[in-house]
């Protein structure tokens, strides 16, 4: 195992460790890891750098009522 999946092995066991003395079920943690890591998956195929995007609103808007 290279160092990087090794740090992660770790995260995720402590991870999954949280929620298992919270209460949780093991493989219900780690299915909601698996589903969380899919969409982040498909999330980054679409858009991988979304601070990147053209025509994204650097500053705040100033359309509420009191910046008037």
């Amino acid at each position: 195992m290279n160092s990087i999946a090794g740090d992660v092995r770790l995260k995720l066991e402590q991870l999954v460790d949280h929620y298992v003395t919270a209460g949780s079920k093991t493989p219900e943690v780690i299915a909601t890891v698996e589903n969380e890591l899919t969409d982040m998956r498909r999330a980054y195929s679409e858009d991988p750098d979304p601070a990147d995007a053209p025509g994204e609103i650097d500053e705040p808007a100033n359309d509420w009522p009191e910046a008037t």
